[in-house]
Parts: structure tokens; sequence; C-alpha cells
């Protein structure tokens, strides 16, 4: 049995896709789990650890070509779906990936599943997914590794695999994706100094958070974060006026 997840902002399309699954290959296909955004499906893979994932490129916030800036290395087969006949299949082509053109139909997804089956692991899914990236034109800077400095060594962990960061009096502590926390023999100050500025924020004195894992901000009570996961970190008053100006990308005057 595949074990896999859907990635796609349209609802829609989400509901259509798990329907013929279930419908028509429910003995080889399950779907574990659904998202719709990128950052979502980055939580679904590391939670349910599918075989396969069905990804859309063209969502709003992050294209589906983002999702391979969170991962240390790819052990998922992809199935890419588009409505578009765009640049992108033919790199998806070269790379030896696959795609779905929408609207999906009972007949391209049997042949695509029995495309996938017969090619599993030959090569490597990182192996193609590198080759597509590269014929993409590469990634962000942004999404570098970072040293980290441990009590043995170092760690190295991609700077969009950091969910947040807090203090630890002359330590610090980093949380990750993958659930992991690392800590780090350098007080939060130096740890902030090391990330860029335009993906990390220090929303409080113990905390330094990246951005693009908030899901919300409320005054209400108490000033705070909710991430991604759900979690919820404090927001100090002195740094508020400046964090809204840089969540809502304002100038200041």
């Amino acid at each position: 049995m595949i074990r896999s997840i859907i990635i796609d902002d349209e609802p829609l399309a989400r509901e259509t896709l798990l329907r013929m699954i279930e419908k028509y290959f429910d003995r080889r296909v399950e779907v574990v789990g659904m998202a719709e955004s990128v950052k979502e499906g980055v939580f679904a893979i590391y939670k349910h650890q599918p075989d396969l994932v069905f990804l859309d490129i063209e969502m709003p916030e992050e294209n589906g070509f983002r999702l391979f800036d969170y991962f240390k290395s790819v052990d998922f087969e992809v199935i890419f779906t588009t409505a578009y006949r765009n640049y992108a299949i033919e790199a998806i082509r070269v790379a030896a990936l696959d795609y779905l053109l929408k609207p999906i139909t009972f007949i391209d997804l049997r042949d695509s599943l029995a495309r996938l089956e017969r090619k599993a692991g030959n090569p490597k899914p990182q192996q193609r997914i590198e080759e597509l990236l590269h014929q993409l034109g590469g990634k962000d800077e942004r999404y570098g590794k970072l040293a980290i400095p441990t009590f043995d060594g170092y760690v190295m962990e991609k700077m969009n695999h950091i969910l947040y960061c807090e203090a630890d009096q002359n330590y610090t502590n980093i949380f990750t994706l993958r659930g992991d926390r690392i800590m780090v023999s350098k007080p939060l100050g130096y740890i902030e100094e090391q990330l860029p500025p335009a993906l990390f924020f220090r929303i409080h004195k113990s905390y330094l958070v990246n951005l693009s894992f908030i899901r919300s901000y409320s005054r209400k009570d108490s000033s705070h974060v909710v991430l991604e996961n759900g979690e919820e970190l404090p927001v100090a008053t002195r740094r508020t006026e400046e964090f809204l100006r840089v969540l809502t990308n304002q100038k200041q005057e």
C-alpha cells in the first residue's frame, strides 16, 4: 500500500483527487493526509512519513517547488499536479519525475501510478528532485545551511528547517520542523546574528521566530503569535510595533 499526501490550495481539487483514489485505487494507495499550502504540507510530511506526495505547483503563498527547501533529503516520490502547460513541465520531464494535468482523469492517474511503480527507487527521489531544481535554476540563498555550535562540535541545519529559537540563560534551544530540540552552546543574540533578518525576527528577549511559520498574531489577553504547529510564543510590548511592520511588510515613515 502506497501512503500518500495531497497538497493543493483548492479544496475541490483535493477532494476530487481523494475521491478518485478511494474509488479506483483503494487497494494500492491510501491518502493519510491533505494540506492546502506548502507549509501545511511540510508538517503533514514530517508527521505521516508518506511514500508519495501529490503536489500542486501553482499555490498563492509559495509554489510547490518550494516544498523541497524544507527537507535535508527527499525520501518520498512526487507526482506534480498543475492546470497549466508551462516551463516547469519540461523541467519535470527532464528530471524523470511525473505530473498530472488538471482536470485529472482516471486514465491519467492510473498511468502515472503505473510509471511510479516501474521506476520506484531508480534513481532515488533525492537525485531526481536535485535534477529538477537544477533545471529550474537553483534555490533562494535564504535556504542555505547554518553551522550550529553544540557541546561536541557542529550540526549543519537548513535555515528554513528552524521553527524558532529560545534563550536558555547563556545557551539557546533551537526547535526544528522535525520536532527536534538542539541545545546550542551560544546565547540567543549570537544565533540571531547568524540568521537572515528577512526570515527571522526577535519577538521577545527569549524568542527568535521564523516568520515563514507564523500562522496568526493576537493582541487578546497577551500579545502572542501562533505557529503553524499550534505552539504559542509571546511578543514583547516594546517589539510589537516593529514586528507588525515586518509581518505586514510595511515601511517605516
